[in-house]
């Protein structure tokens, strides 16, 4: 890098080396709305790949350069604008690896926590970071973080699927790989059908202010009267993480439930988890973010980048409603908010919410069934597991995120403690085992009996 930035910035773009464009609309909820800084750790999206089988730091290396290569969002920074930031794509890009034998005594969370809350620079970059450590000679760890900026929880599915086709490319060779017919995996890295900033343009141009107002409508109806959980500035720190699991017998109950109500098992568990904040908190009024894909077209699910979306959603907890009617609402209510969704920036912007350095905006509770695709690939001679790993974030007071897993649902829940006590959690997840078990057994009980 030049001494003087703005002259090797200057240097990129008149060489051709990098192109100005506006931020997506995703990235505008991490500038305009989040409490947090943008540059903050808690903007990352974190993932780790557990690996059996003779690797070496080079090869990896060379497979991540392969996927630099390939996904654009990894050769993102961003510039500061008059108005907004503007995103600066480079043609080329250089991988962010490290390797690293861990030691006698070291704990491999908090190596990795090393590599997960190592703020980037996001005007130069580059915005992602890969680790391989090694626990014993053929037992590794691969952690990765991103900026949320580049990166959403679909993305990792689709950076290990391209990271496993590059590994086996650099290691077999083209035709070995077509010739063993490695199972889940290409056998190249061609373009993607549709580049992130692609597909940022024709979004663009969909959102034009009728349909934005037309949209708008509905949110200002939906969101009048609704309050917040928690007041107060409960700081920045990054949330505790407390991990749990429904068991399969609960979880097949609750897909039972869905089934037996024509609902979706997302608007069940949702429903549990209202009244489970209801009964917490002692309020009737509780207000949710929820994540979507925003990945409907089959253009763009092999490309990386922050595609998501947030959604509201509102549930009004009446004690004396039985659970039934409870979930119709619930799932009624859901569909109403996926087809009214829009850009949040947009629906910040139009219900007047006033940017905050110490709450989110419209919500503080993150609920999530996570469902992004996480590819099953066979490597020669090597077997991997992705584990996303939600590390904490200072942009909601409560999370709970839900990932099927086997038979078993697993639960994290990330928290403030100055918002519920670290010691609490367990009474909490209690609370919603308990709301699941008696909803799945008896739908006709009322609301107010569910304990």
């Amino acid at each position: 890098m030049a001494q003087d930035p703005r002259a090797q910035f200057r240097q990129w773009l008149e060489s051709g080396e990098a192109r100005l464009q506006p931020i997506t609309l995703p990235q505008r909820e991490l500038w305009e709305n989040s409490p947090v800084p943008v540059a903050h750790p808690a903007n990352h999206i974190c993932g780790v790949i557990e690996i059996n089988g003779p690797i070496t730091p080079e090869q990896c290396e060379a497979a991540l350069q392969r996927v630099i290569e390939r996904q654009e969002a990894l050769r993102i920074s961003f510039l500061p604008g008059k108005e907004r930031p503007l995103q600066m794509i480079r043609a080329t890009g250089t991988a962010s690896f490290g390797f690293r034998v861990l030691k006698a005594g070291e704990v491999l969370d908090d190596v990795m926590l090393e590599t997960y809350r190592q703020p980037f620079d996001l005007l130069q970059g580059p915005l992602h970071r890969v680790e391989l450590i090694r626990r014993e000679t053929n037992d590794h760890v691969l952690a990765f973080a991103f900026h949320h900026a580049i990166a959403d929880g679909w993305s990792l599915g689709v950076f290990v699927q391209d990271l496993c086709t590059a590994y086996v490319m650099g290691l077999t060779g083209l035709r070995k790989a077509m010739a063993v017919g490695v199972m889940g995996l290409k056998n190249t890295l061609p373009p993607v059908a549709q580049t992130y900033t692609e597909w940022a343009a024709a979004e663009r141009a969909i959102w034009q202010p009728a349909e934005l107002t037309r949209r708008a409508g509905f949110w200002k109806s939906q969101l009048a009267g609704s309050g917040r959980i928690w007041r107060g500035t409960p700081g920045t720190a990054p949330l505790q993480r407390w991990v749990a699991v429904i068991p399969a017998d609960l979880v097949r109950g609750v897909k039972s439930l869905a089934v037996s109500h024509g609902t979706t098992l997302f608007s069940a568990l949702l429903a549990a988890f209202q009244l489970t904040l209801a009964k917490w908190t002692g309020k009737d009024d509780i207000l949710v973010g929820t994540p979507v894909a925003n990945r409907n077209k089959e253009a763009v699910r092999a490309t990386m980048g922050y595609f998501a979306g947030v959604v509201p959603l509102r549930g009004q907890i009446d004690p004396a409603r039985n659970f039934s009617n409870h979930l119709r609402a619930v799932s009624a209510a859901t569909l109403d908010a996926f087809a009214n969704a829009m850009p949040f920036a947009e629906l910040a912007a139009a219900i007047s919410v006033a940017p905050t350095t110490s709450e989110h905006a419209i919500f503080d509770v993150r609920f999530a069934l996570q469902n992004h695709p996480v590819p099953d690939v066979v490597l020669p001679r090597i077997s991997t597991k992705l584990r996303v790993r939600s590390t904490g974030t200072a942009r909601f007071d409560l999370g709970c995120e839900l990932t099927e897993a086997g038979n078993e649902m697993e639960v994290v829940w990330l928290f403030k403690p100055q918002r519920i006590p670290a010691a609490e959690l367990a009474g909490l997840h209690e609370l919603f085992l308990t709301v699941l078990t008696a909803a799945s057994k008896n739908p006709a009980s009322r609301v107010a009996d569910l304990t």
